[in-house]
């Protein structure tokens, strides 16, 4: 729906100029599902797909849609998601995924001093 420094943010986190342009345009579908404490994230595009399992406070390994290697952990505090990872070179991104008075999910991502924020609308 809209957005505000995501190029930035993504620079910062180390993604290619290339991946950066191309993950502009992108419309992810999300599809999240959870079983006995286990999460599966799975985002769709016409570009790619991608998946992780998780389990709430227990870091994993994942690789980025862009291919980087991250140590990352995942917690649910009240009605946030917040997902940090820390790359190969000890940089930490925040990931804080909530959905706002709208009824649209708010991703906020903070990386350095770099802070950005996406809207999304479920289909």
């Amino acid at each position: 729906v809209d957005g505000e420094h995501f190029d930035s943010y993504m620079k910062e986190i180390g993604v290619s100029l290339m991946a950066r342009t191309a993950a502009k345009g992108m419309k992810p579908r999300l599809v999240i599902s959870e079983n006995n404490g286990k999460w599966t994230v799975r985002s769709e595009s016409s570009l790619k797909t991608t998946s992780y399992d998780f389990t709430p406070g227990v870091e994993f390994d994942e690789t980025t849609p862009d291919g980087r290697e991250v140590k990352s952990t995942i917690n649910f505090e009240g009605n946030k998601w917040v997902h940090t990872t820390i790359d190969k070179n000890g940089k930490k991104s925040v990931v804080t995924r909530h959905i706002d008075d709208k009824d649209q999910q708010m991703i906020d991502m903070e990386c350095g001093s770099v802070k950005a924020r996406r809207w999304y609308k479920r289909a």
